[in-house]
């Protein structure tokens, strides 16, 4: 298996360098191909679901997963058609990533530099449940002119397959796109075989629980790109206003409570806490919210139902479900040191109308996302114009936040000089460089 493995990868790298070369329209051509294609066979993607769904009942029966990730598994007609398949034709929809000019310098007359974005190369991505990904994945990296090599959940084996074999005899029709641009790794084994090819894929990104990308991180020397939770806080503060807290921490909890930039802990202001309690706790509730709350807490919402003491795990607890910790804070000192203490640094929020307030925490709140008086569920590609997304990084190199198109390109130097040579700017009566700032890019060097 670990040949086979290798043998993809090698493919994999090869077609990485011919779709560097492509053109905007060979590969949006391409992704329109695979947009059609899923669209002819959403009878076998939905088939292929409903069996995928069936089993995860059981396992849920079980007690072998959780009700989230069957959430997280379902693709339905509706989603087929106005989230995945939209979805393709969105990201062919957007600015070509490849071949921007980021800057330009002359370093002498003729002698002209360019910084110019080019493909990353071959992205490994290992994801669970969703299946909905395997195909944003794979579309952001055609787009971007990225070989993918990608490894679902086996709650998501049939699906998976389905989709991806879709997508390899759609593009295999059109001359520009390489064999080998795609391949689905489907046996668990297979993930620690491309962890040890650090001379064949260039980056891993893994979309899943910590315990994945703990696990990926400490067994790799490929550049890992990720988030490990999604820990995100909502902090009321006492300048709040209190319509608007209520609103914006139900929306952080239960718009969509598996998503990683659901709010896990709501901070809420000692001077504000017995009013606004009033109200969110029991719209809480009434969601189906279990709070589990610190003393001041369980002293202020004493008669509420579903409430229940929180112990120290639960403030660097990912729950992914109808669960909330809430703490009281005696200012937005301690709340910013509560979440720099126990964030993600995925996304976090402050609710209130004192602009200093306010400036102070998106300053000091250490996140890759950072909100004021508005919702943690903000913090995603599509929401903030980026389009789909490969996933949400915490990383502090390359790329932060929801990752797109530009997060899967990097840059490379482009010298462009007549008959200059280095000997000449060496010594006393050596030629001396300009380094003047250029407003031109480089153009016509990609076909």
């Amino acid at each position: 298996m670990a040949d086979d493995i290798k043998a993809a990868a090698r493919t994999a790298r090869q077609a990485a360098l011919v779709l560097s070369q492509t053109t905007e329209k060979q590969r949006n051509a391409g992704l329109e191909a695979i947009a059609q294609a899923l669209s002819e066979n959403r009878d076998r993607i939905l088939d292929a679901n409903k069996r995928d769904q069936a089993a995860a009942e059981k396992m849920l029966a079980q007690g072998e997963i959780t009700l989230p990730l069957i959430k997280r598994l379902k693709v339905d007609a509706e989603k087929l058609d106005s989230e995945i398949i939209v979805g393709v034709r969105s990201v062919a929809a957007q600015e070509d990533p490849i071949g921007k000019t980021q800057a330009a310098t002359e370093l002498d007359e003729g002698l002209n530099l360019y910084r110019v974005t080019v493909p990353i190369g071959v992205i490994g991505v290992v994801f669970e449940s969703r299946p909905d990904a395997l195909v944003q994945i794979a579309t952001l990296c055609l787009k971007s002119g990225n070989a993918v090599m990608l490894k679902g959940g086996s709650e998501a084996f049939h699906t998976n397959r389905a989709m991806a074999e879709i997508m390899v005899a759609a593009t295999a029709k059109l001359d520009s796109i390489p064999e080998g641009w795609i391949h689905l790794l489907e046996a668990r084994e297979e993930v620690a075989g491309i962890l040890e090819l650090h001379d064949l894929i260039d980056l891993i990104i893994p979309r899943g629980g910590n315990e994945l990308v703990q696990h990926i991180m400490n067994n790799t020397k490929i550049p890992v790109m990720g988030h490990a939770d999604g820990i995100c806080h909502v902090y009321v503060d006492k300048d709040a206003d209190l319509k608007k807290a209520v609103r914006i921490a139900i929306d952080s909890k239960t718009q969509y409570a598996a998503a990683c930039n659901a709010a896990e802990t709501l901070l809420v202001h000692a001077e504000i806490a017995r009013h606004f309690f009033a109200t969110a706790i029991q719209q809480l509730t009434d969601e189906g919210v279990l709070i589990r709350g610190d003393a001041r807490t369980l002293h202020l919402a004493a008669s509420a139902d579903a409430l229940t003491p929180a112990s120290d795990t639960d403030w660097s607890t990912e729950y992914l479900d109808y669960v909330l910790s809430v703490k009281i804070v005696d200012s937005v000192e301690e709340a910013i040191a509560h979440i720099n203490e126990y964030s993600s640094h995925h996304t976090d929020s402050i609710v209130t109308e004192d602009q200093q307030a306010a400036k102070r925490f998106l300053q000091a709140v250490d996140s890759a996302s950072v909100m004021h008086n508005a919702s943690t569920r903000f913090a995603d590609g599509f929401r903030y114009g980026l389009g789909a997304e490969v996933g949400i990084s915490t990383n502090r190199l390359h790329s932060r936040g929801p990752v797109g198109l530009e997060g899967l390109v990097i840059y490379k130097y482009v010298v462009t000089g007549d008959g200059h040579i280095a000997d000449d700017y060496i010594g006393e009566n050596g030629k001396t460089f300009t380094h003047r700032k250029l407003d031109r890019g480089l153009d016509g060097w990609r076909g």
